[in-house]
Order: C-alpha cells, then sequence, then structure tokens
C-alpha cells in the first residue's frame, strides 16, 4: 500500500532559504513580492537554470514579465542582486543571478546597528571628557571624522585618550592626530599604538645634544 504523502519526496523538493531573510527581509525594504522572486530564482538555480528568463519566473507567479523586470531592478539597485560570470568545468563563460549581495547585506545588518551604538557612545565620551555639552561645531567635527574621513570610532577615542594624556584636551589637537595618523595610513587602535611606541623608543635613544656655552658669558666667574 503507497502512501499518499512522500516525506522523503518533501525532503528531496524542498528549498534551502535562510532563516534570517524569512525574518528580515521587511529591514531591507523588501516586499513579499519581491521575496517570492527571490524565492522562484533560488528554486531555478537549484534547478541549475542559473539566469532564469522573466518569462519563466512570471509562469509560477500571479504578476507578468513587466512587473519581474521591475523588481529585478529594484533588487540590483537596492544592492541585493548582481549578474555575475563564471567559467564552467568546459570554460565556457556563463551567466548568473548572484544573490551573496543581498546575503552580505543582512548579515552585515548587525555589524551596522553596533557601529551606529559605537558612535552614539562615543559622543557621550567627548562630553565626558570636555565636562560639558559639545557645541554644534564640535559635533559638526566629530561627525565629518566619522563620515567623510571614515575613521573607526575606536581610533578617534585613542585620539582622545592622546590628548588627554598630553593634556592638550581641544578638537584642533585631535584633528591634528587624525590627520597625522591618516597620512601614515593608520587606521586600526593597534597601529596607532604602534606608532606611538615607536616614537617613544626613537625619543630615547636621540643622543642628549650638549649645549654650547662658548658663545655665553659666564657671569660667575667675573
Amino acid at each position: 500500500m503507497s502512501l499518499p504523502f512522500s516525506y522523503q519526496q518533501m525532503l528531496v523538493e524542498q528549498l534551502n532559504v535562510p532563516t534570517k531573510l524569512i525574518k528580515s527581509y521587511s529591514s531591507l525594504d523588501l516586499t513579499e513580492t519581491d521575496m517570492m522572486v527571490i524565492i522562484q530564482i533560488l528554486s531555478f538555480q537549484q534547478q541549475d537554470e542559473l539566469l532564469p528568463s522573466f518569462d519563466q519566473l512570471a509562469e509560477n507567479m500571479t504578476i507578468n514579465t513587466n512587473e519581474v523586470s521591475n523588481i529585478l531592478r529594484k533588487l540590483k539597485n537596492q544592492g541585493c542582486l548582481s549578474i555575475s560570470h563564471f567559467e564552467d568545468e568546459n570554460k565556457v563563460t556563463q551567466e548568473w543571478y548572484s544573490l551573496q549581495p543581498l546575503i552580505e547585506k543582512l548579515y552585515n545588518q548587525e555589524g551596522s546597528s553596533n557601529s551606529k551604538e559605537e558612535e552614539g557612545k562615543l559622543f557621550s565620551l567627548f562630553e565626558q571628557e570636555f565636562g560639558r555639552a559639545l557645541s554644534p561645531i564640535e559635533i559638526e567635527t566629530i561627525s565629518h571624522w566619522l563620515d567623510e574621513d571614515r575613521f573607526n570610532p575606536s581610533l578617534i577615542k585613542t585620539a582622545l585618550r592622546e590628548s588627554v594624556l598630553m593634556g592638550k584636551l581641544n578638537f584642533r589637537y585631535i584633528d591634528r592626530i587624525l590627520n597625522e595618523w591618516k597620512k601614515k595610513g593608520i587606521r586600526s587602535v593597534k597601529d596607532a599604538k604602534k606608532s606611538t611606541n615607536n616614537h617613544q623608543a626613537n625619543k630615547q635613544q636621540e643622543p642628549v645634544k650638549k649645549r654650547d656655552t662658548s658663545v655665553y658669558y659666564n657671569w660667575l666667574e667675573e
């Protein structure tokens, strides 16, 4: 007696879709229809149809080929889809819809939110060290370091710490430190500490220059 339903067949025919994508697609500004197009692409690629046509994708959906085309364009513009090339085993160049940008974007979200949280703490740290609220110009300066110069928040914290240790707590001095590190290609706290240690070691090795007293009059021996 054959069973009307084959659980084994379902396992063979199932499609793997990341759970994180199912739970978080809306945070990427994707709609349910966008998701279904993505699922259709995955389904075709599982059957070795790497670059399904608009007609093929629309065939299993309730939208037409023009709508499929618009969604694919949207996914590409949002950095969720690309058309990539590779050489198969016969050295023939093949094209396929790559969803690698979508996966990278999906799993980088957590790191991005952590970065924003770290940036928020940075402003609080500056206010704590300066003992007052930051002025609009000072806030703009920190934002410039983050957005334009692309300094890591931890590197900015290190520059702030350097200014405190040197007794020169002001934005101009911190900016000079960061710009000097930028010229030297220093983009991490580890590199900054290494540069500081090397500078201090070189200072200690420099011979102490004796002052030439021959040009000075010795009033004590008069």
